[in-house]
């Protein structure tokens, strides 16, 4: 029987963790689950692959949190190895911010269910050595190969097995940012990504490797593909994959497109021929990265005979079987939104979901197209009471054509219907299409719900990505309202009962709506930017100059940052806003809602402010997620007399 009743908050939020950077090691696969109900910490689990039914074991009891915080996002907490019988991690403890490293056997059981630890856990290194992640294990020299970010730039690092609070030993400093480092299999080379501002690096990066001698130091360095931020092309690098053979794999965009390109003999290459010796056999419109906020996104794996690549056209992801003849084929599975994909011994795995399906851990048998999918919590939702996400291509700014996903109210479209729109965070990020309960708990209340893909999305080409180059708050802001409007024009929804929400820089964007179109009514904000000039001089490091590029030059364009400000135009403001926000934010500083609500207020428009002490940039306890959103529900319903 169809679920008809409305989903609850909890129901939608309050249990489904968060499956991340899942890895195949021989007949076993581990992977990352951040669970809201234990306030957001992050443990892993293991269990043998390809088995569903087997109860997965967790390696990581609390109150270990597998957290790093580079760059404030972080990813890539988690390094393992296999090797015989013996798997051994390495990870980065938010409790104290250091490297760990513990070690288990019983790869290699008969009837593998349960591995047995034969160490306690160590502390590699001392407490204050810097934020520390994205690494990997070098295995020919029994240490951790990383990055560590101290003292305003990153650092590749070293840190040996064999020690305990020990200080990391730096082997290259990059001249602004650094991630990404893949040791080749033979142990003898080290590629790796770097950007420096005003980029970031889906902007510009550059491909670099490096030899590493005998005493595991780093030599030959050379730039190998990308560009620098003043290159009359600018060109983003992502993912540095070596084949067995030593061939280097890396997705670049100079196409228009993050496709992907190989080079047999890196190694040979002189420290500036980037570009040289690059072969491109995969052209096509579609996208073989993503904006790299965070470390440990993979989209690229060698599964021992082939290259396996999760490819994005238009919105939806693929996997796809790319061979040396420049022949693509598609694996085929239902899923289309995946993430994190690795693969060995013709097997495959990912985190997937579909417009019905969950997310949760996605197995695959390439020999014979087997797969098993493992969803991160049981079904709540029928599929007869799903809202399935539908294309929306309309006019956006400047008459371009713009891209959403709309979910009609279950109970059916109607032109009385109250309409949420989503602006997605980032802003150089993507609405995606696999099952959102939270955009379900709207459905099932009779909304309909259009999350936008405005200009300056990735998965659909640099260009379009390009189009928020000077005018955020601007393209962004007419792409929603034009997404709106094209849906009350079909009759979908009633113009009365308009909202708009978003996070982070979707809020800016929601505050920007409101300030400056008559389109919506009402406006939740998470962690919003509201004060762009404010933002472009608080802000922590990886994002202090990108207002450079989705604005203009700070101070030189201060005048365009006023103009397009919500704070400096609060009373175009008609509407009712509330506000949720952490304290412990040091994207978004709390200051910044504070004043935005406060000027609000003072023009007499009805504000509500929900503070969190305990929580950051991006909200990771269910218990706070599920306030948010029944607020929010509760708040709009009022101001929309439903």
């Amino acid at each position: 029987m169809s679920r008809r009743q409305p989903l609850s908050a909890r129901t939608a939020l309050g249990r489904s963790p968060a499956l991340k950077e899942p890895r195949l090691l021989g007949n076993w696969v581990l992977w990352l689950e951040q669970r809201p109900q234990e306030k957001g910490r992050t443990t892993a689990l293991i269990r043998p692959w390809g088995q569903p039914d087997i109860a997965p074991q967790e390696l990581t009891a609390a109150p270990t949190n597998l957290r790093c915080r580079i760059h404030e996002y972080g990813g890539g907490p988690l390094a393992a190895s296999a090797r015989g019988d013996q798997l051994q991690l390495i990870w980065v403890d938010d409790n104290d911010r250091c490297l760990w490293q513990q070690t288990w056997r019983g790869l290699l059981a008969p009837k593998p269910t349960v591995l047995t630890a034969i160490s306690a856990p160590t502390r590699l290194t001392a407490p204050g050595s810097g934020s520390l992640g994205g690494g990997v294990i070098d295995l020919q020299r029994q240490r951790w190969v990383g990055v560590l970010e101290r003292d305003g730039l990153d650092h590749l690092v070293s840190v040996a097995l064999d020690q305990s609070d020990q200080e990391p030993r730096v082997l290259h400093t990059a001249a602004d940012f650094a991630g990404y480092p893949a040791i080749s299999a033979d142990g003898q080379q080290l590629a790796w990504v770097e950007w420096q501002q005003p980029a970031m690096p889906w902007d510009a990066s550059e491909l670099h490797a490096a030899s590493i001698d005998a005493q595991g130091q780093l030599g030959n360095h050379r730039t190998l593909a990308g560009s620098h931020p003043s290159a009359a092309q600018c060109i983003s690098v992502f993912q540095p994959l070596w084949q067995p053979d030593g061939t280097l794999v890396a997705a670049e965009d100079s196409s228009g497109w993050w496709n992907l390109m190989r080079r047999a003999s890196p190694g040979d290459a002189s420290a500036h021929d980037a570009d040289h010796g690059w072969e491109r056999l995969w052209p096509m419109q579609a996208e073989t990265a993503m904006p790299q906020w965070v470390f440990g996104m993979r989209t690229t794996a060698w599964d021992g005979t082939h290259l396996l690549a999760a490819i994005c056209a238009e919105g939806r992801w693929q996997l796809t079987r790319l061979s040396s003849d420049g022949t693509a084929s598609p694996v085929h599975q239902p899923f289309d939104d995946l993430a994190d994909l690795d693969a060995d011994a013709g097997r495959a795995v990912a985190i997937a979901s579909s417009n019905s399906i969950g997310q949760g851990l996605l197995e695959l048998d390439l020999h014979n197209g087997t797969w098993w999918h493992t969803p991160a919590t049981e079904a709540v939702l029928e599929p007869g009471a799903i809202s399935t996400a539908e294309p929306l291509w309309f006019e956006g700014a400047n008459g371009q054509r713009t891209h959403a996903w709309y979910y009609p109210p279950s109970a059916g479209e109607s032109s009385e219907a109250p309409l949420l729109v989503k602006s997605h965070s980032g802003p150089t990020a993507m609405a995606r299409r696999g099952l959102n309960l939270g955009i379900q708990f709207w459905t099932s209340r009779g909304w309909g719900v259009v999350d936008v893909n405005y200009g300056g999305s990735t998965g659909f080409g640099r260009a379009y990505r390009e189009r928020l180059n000077d005018g955020w708050g601007v393209v962004d802001v007419q792409d929603c309202a034009a997404a709106a409007t094209t849906l009350v024009q079909a009759g979908k929804a009633h113009p009365e009962r308009i909202a708009i929400e978003g996070g982070s820089a979707g809020g800016f964007t929601t505050l920007a709506c409101l300030c400056f179109t008559d389109v919506f009514r009402v406006g939740a904000c998470r962690y919003a930017v509201s004060d762009l000039s404010a933002l472009a001089t608080e802000t922590h490091r990886f994002e202090a100059r990108y207002l450079d590029t989705l604005v203009g030059q700070w101070p030189q364009e201060q005048s365009r940052y006023q103009e397009r400000s919500p704070l400096q135009h609060a009373d175009r403001i008609r509407c009712p806003v509330i506000f949720f926000q952490g304290l412990q934010d040091k994207v978004v500083v709390p200051e910044q809602t504070e004043r935005m609500a406060a000027a609000l207020r003072a023009k007499g428009i009805p504000v509500d402010v929900q503070t969190f002490a305990d929580e950051g940039h991006g909200f990771r306890d269910s218990e706070v997620k599920v306030q948010v959103l029944e607020a929010t529900e509760a708040f709009f319903r009022h101001h929309l007399g439903l």
